[in-house]
């Protein structure tokens, strides 16, 4: 059977599918399963026992949905592959300059350096990377072992027998926008495996189903999100030969203490810098736009001298699960483990996730080869990667922080003094364990709004359907939307009245929009038109619908955005 939240091809009744049997599916190509794969791989090799290794990739091509900041701690890489840098790892810089900038209203700022910089922002000797370029390279490490990828196959449904997960089903392509069966019909593939690890990134549809089903979370707290708005620019050679290995971090404006976010600035090679602002989806104005606060910091007198005469190459949006290690679900189950971002391997004090990403990968391949051995990959059997994760060095910098993101949901200056705390009790602060709440249930009414959008222009501030643009996204148009909304009678009723349908303003690409007759807000009565070939991929619809309808669900295989050198 397969799990009907997540699977398109339910639809297609009488349908022959092909079946591919493999020892180990990996689903999704980033750092996490690519790193597990190899180093599963080589733990095999060196046992004498021959395994298949299969990782499925939704994008057209290794990478191209893959995207950070990014600074990585190379901590990770380094126990992946001691000689990482002799092998030529791909990286942009290595860090040799940090500090924090607090951006004020007047347009002025205040920076920290030094012993000033909060330890969670300290970066020297880390490395500023494209996380694109790393997982291409990631990619050919896992295919000298014989390991296969395969990109353009999107998972649409979780495969069981009973609650052991056996696999996965893969999307159809050439069905129509009405469910019909078009000439270039392919039926998915049903791909069955001993063992599946599932690390599509963050809010995976896949993984999302899998724990509510299984009740993988029963004992964590609810995750939280942030989206983080990102573009790579090029900027004047002076300044950019300047501004090379140089990682910057900002707060105040334009966020202020209103919620929870700040900006990066990180000076990479051919004069650009890579610039973001985050966001946490916990904010609770209806009208919040991490992408129009993402312009506002733009326009703030500090960052407009930064970027003056320069000008966007890449443009791209993700969420960021920063809950973490209390809002970490079970890390397996019957027949699968959980791993990378899918799993909230992610340190948000740091705002870092690269290295936690790798480790992971690692530890579940140790607890995967010790189940193969055994012939036992229930959850039982699989236990040693929990067993493993709860010794390592990962679990101790997640714990260290266990309480730091829920902090902030007292307020913006309660917050800081709990991480305050936090920093000398180990990470315990006022509360042994802070629960949390979700994202989508801290939004306040429309009426409560105080948030002002900004003026766009085309010289960088742009709007938003100009900078998807710059993402590369394409879907078929010809096709089923991936974006379910499951009530639309209620948006155009109670959500107009309560919220003022959000979704128009926190979704970074202009996927819904509204046919309303007043321009204010939209009429009683009017739906949402989806732009589905705008979305790129980043989850944010998923997790701040205050009302929890919309479903994000893969596209045909290949679709989406094109975050090269991201």
């Amino acid at each position: 059977m397969t799990d009907p939240k997540s699977d398109w091809n339910l639809n297609q009744t009488g349908v022959e599918r092909e079946n591919l049997e493999v020892d180990v599916l990996l689903v999704g190509a980033g750092p996490a399963t690519l790193s597990c794969a190899i180093h599963l791989q080589r733990l095999l090799q060196a046992k004498g026992l021959e395994k298949s290794l299969l990782v499925l990739e939704k994008a057209e091509d290794i990478g191209y949905h893959t995207l950070s900041g990014a600074v990585m701690d190379p901590k990770g890489m380094a126990e992946l592959f001691p000689d990482w840098k002799e092998r030529g790892c791909p990286t942009e810089a290595e860090v040799g300059f940090d500090c924090v900038d607090i951006l004020r209203k007047n347009g002025g700022r205040k920076r920290l350096s030094g012993m000033l910089v909060p330890p969670g922002f300290r970066n020297h000797g880390n490395h500023i990377v494209s996380l694109y370029h790393v997982v291409r390279w990631l990619k050919d490490q896992a295919e000298e072992l014989g390991v296969e990828v395969y990109p353009g196959f999107a998972g649409s449904g979780v495969l069981y027998d009973g609650q052991r997960v056996t696999g996965v089903q893969t999307r159809d392509a050439g069905v129509s926008k009405g469910g019909e069966q078009k000439g270039t019909f392919e039926p998915g593939m049903d791909v069955k495996a001993g063992v599946t690890v599932f690390g599509e990134g963050t809010r995976g549809s896949l993984a999302k189903g899998l724990i509510q089903k299984l009740g993988l979370d029963s004992e964590s707290n609810t995750q939280i999100y942030e989206t983080g708005i990102k573009e790579i620019w090029e900027i004047p050679e002076e300044r950019g030969k300047e501004m090379l290995g140089k990682v910057i971090h900002t707060m105040g404006e334009p966020l202020g203490t209103s919620g929870y976010g700040g900006g990066w600035i990180y000076g990479i090679g051919g004069n650009r810098l890579s610039i973001g602002y985050v966001v946490g989806l916990d904010h609770p104005d209806a009208k919040l736009d991490p992408h129009a606060y993402f312009v506002k910091w733009k326009q703030h007198p500090v960052m407009a001298e930064l970027l003056k005469g320069g000008k966007v190459v890449r443009y791209g949006a993700k969420t960021i699960p920063g809950g973490g290690y209390w809002a970490m679900p079970k890390l397996q189950a019957d027949g699968c483990v959980l791993v990378g971002d899918t799993a909230g391997f992610v340190n948000m004090s740091r705002l870092k996730g690269i290295h936690l990403a790798i480790k992971s990968g690692m530890l579940a391949a140790e607890g995967i080869c010790e189940a193969l051995e055994k012939e036992d990959t229930s959850a039982a059997g699989l236990a040693g990667y929990t067993r493993r994760f709860e010794e390592s060095w990962a679990k101790q910098e997640l714990w260290s922080v266990r309480n730091f993101r829920q902090a902030f949901e007292s307020g913006f200056f309660a917050g800081a003094m709990d991480v305050g705390l936090q920093m000398v009790t180990g990470g315990r602060g006022l509360f042994a364990r802070r629960k949390s709440h979700a994202d989508h249930s801290t939004t306040h009414r429309i009426s409560e709004s105080r948030f002002e959008f900004p003026s766009y222009d085309s010289d960088g501030c742009m709007d938003k359907l100009t900078d998807v643009y710059h993402s590369g996204a394409v879907h078929e148009e010809d096709q089923p939307s991936h974006l379910i909304v499951t009530d639309p009678d209620l948006c155009s009723t109670r959500c107009t009245e309560e919220y003022g349908n959000p979704c128009q303003h926190f979704c970074p690409a202009a996927v819904y929009e509204w046919n309303a007759e007043a321009d204010s807000a939209p009429a009683a009565g009017a739906g949402p038109m989806i732009n589905a070939s705008n979305c790129v991929h980043c989850k944010t619809c998923d997790v701040a619908d205050p009302y929890q309808i919309i479903q994000w669900t893969v596209p045909e295989g290949g679709g989406g955005p094109k975050y090269i050198d991201m």
